[in-house]
């Protein structure tokens, strides 16, 4: 510390520099009993708590973000604004009109306002946007393509049965908005 006229005090408070003494945990209090009827809750009823108090898990890859190499996994919903090359199955998928993507995805839904390349397999529903452009080997349940959206590469519908295991039956290969 500094003196009004400018020179160190020749003190030091020992206690700044102190190592940290480890912190013992307390046990917590014992819960208080429950009725009978309350302690044997229903199997669906526990499920449906879980999945109720669980979050939606959300990443967001910003504007100016770029990754390369990963692997995602445990992702419930992927906005692409920056540009990524990854490995996906989630289930959903946004890209935004600047969003890059290149690699291998599979998702429940995807909308594409961006760009994709590589291997996309939708389970249900695509949608492309005006000014997206999707390139690769795409499969999907569902698709709606708007005016002005380029779709190029191998172009194949999953059977209904085959939809819950994004497994492809070929069914055209074409070049669509170009």
């Amino acid at each position: 510390m500094l003196q009004r006229d400018g020179f160190f005090r020749k003190q030091r408070d020992e206690n700044l520099f102190r190592p940290a003494q480890p912190v013992t945990p307390t046990p917590a209090p014992a819960p208080a009993p429950a009725p009978a009827a309350a302690a044997m809750p229903k199997q669906a009823d526990t499920t449906e708590a879980k999945l109720d108090s669980r979050k939606e898990a959300k990443l967001v890859v910003g504007p100016d973000i770029k990754m390369k190499g990963v692997e995602i996994s445990d992702c419930d919903t992927l906005v692409v604004q920056g540009r990524m090359e990854a490995t996906l199955d989630s289930r959903v998928l946004e890209i935004t009109e600047h969003g890059v993507f290149q690699g291998t995805i599979a998702v429940d839904q995807a909308e594409i306002h961006g760009r994709f390349e590589g291997d996309l397999t939708v389970r249900k529903q695509l949608v492309i946007q005006g000014t997206g452009k999707v390139s690769g080997k795409i499969r999907y349940a569902k698709i709606k393509v708007e005016e002005g959206a380029e779709l190029a590469g191998e172009i194949s519908m999953l059977d209904k049965a085959q939809s819950s295991t994004a497994v492809a039956r070929p069914t055209m290969q074409s070049v669509v908005g170009r």
